[in-house]
């Protein structure tokens, strides 16, 4: 069946680790398969396609607030999911979109698959905007996800190259929330699609306690054997205070995962998912 997958976004920290599931599908990037173009995207040979996955996304938080990145974000994360929705619609195709908790606006501690949308940052709208696109297709998984970790800059790879430095760092403590690894991202999107899943909207992230930024860093360097280092907490506020173009945060991002839970797939615990990926990253 994965020679019959399509995914957009293939070299982005969520593509190389679907890459790395589905070896025989036909994984493009941008330079193969703009999203944006829908000339493109009408032209493909869909006949050859049974499932698209969409990887591909407008992710720079702040960058959405300038006036370039606004049209950027729309562009990709809202225009270029329509496309894709168009093309699934048209050829009968499972559409597969990958979501994020910013487009919540934090409020909730938890939260569910039918909380209303309430986006307060340019990146959060247009993929929320992305979203009601991507539900007008009948045959659609949206997968809801949350501080994203993966193949590529992330948080993790972040704390570790400061301890590698002997850099304390200044870390906010007022945004909770559960790390989510991209192969336990395209688990979920597998084990979905095997399975048949009723299709909607799943929140996904790892399992385990909630944790603030700070926290979670605190642990990176637990796990990674750098405990002398320590971290700094402080708020959202004061972090970006003299940054300019900042996206506001949602301050809490746990998603409930009972829904993905109830149809047979129990994320694996962040801690442990960090020391697998830690391992990993000792090994380059």
């Amino acid at each position: 069946m994965s020679s019959r997958i399509l995914i957009t976004g293939a070299n982005g920290q969520l593509g190389r680790a679907l890459v790395k599931r589905y070896p025989e599908a036909k994984a493009l990037d941008r330079d193969q398969l703009d999203i944006t173009n829908q000339e493109q995207i009408e032209n493909y040979p869909w006949q050859d396609i049974d499932v698209i996955i969409n990887a591909a996304a407008y992710t720079n938080v702040d960058g959405a607030e300038t006036s370039e990145g606004r049209v950027s974000a729309w562009r990709i994360n809202a225009s270029g999911t329509a496309n894709l929705v168009k093309a699934a619609i048209s050829n009968d195709l499972v559409l597969v979109h990958v979501s994020t908790d910013y487009v919540f606006d934090g409020s909730k501690e938890n939260h569910q698959e039918d909380e209303p949308l309430s986006p307060i940052g340019v990146y959060g709208q247009s993929k929320a905007a992305a979203d009601i696109a991507a539900l007008i297709h009948k045959k659609t998984y949206i997968i809801r996800t949350s501080w994203v970790i993966g193949d590529g800059s992330n948080f993790v790879r972040t704390m570790l190259g400061l301890a590698d430095r002997g850099i304390h760092p200044v870390v906010v403590a007022d945004q909770i929330g559960r790390p989510t690894f991209t192969e336990e991202i395209a688990s979920a999107i597998d084990h979905l699609l095997q399975t048949k899943a009723t299709y909607g909207i799943y929140n996904l992230s790892n399992g385990g306690p909630s944790v603030s930024w700070a926290d979670f860093a605190r642990e990176i360097f637990a796990s990674a054997g750098e405990s002398e280092i320590s971290v700094t907490d402080t708020t959202t506020k004061e972090y970006f205070a003299s940054k300019d173009n900042i996206a506001p945060r949602p301050m809490n991002s746990t998603f409930d995962l009972s829904k993905i839970e109830s149809f047979g797939f129990k994320p694996q615990n962040w801690q442990e998912n960090l020391k697998q990926y830690i391992e990993v990253e000792a090994d380059k």
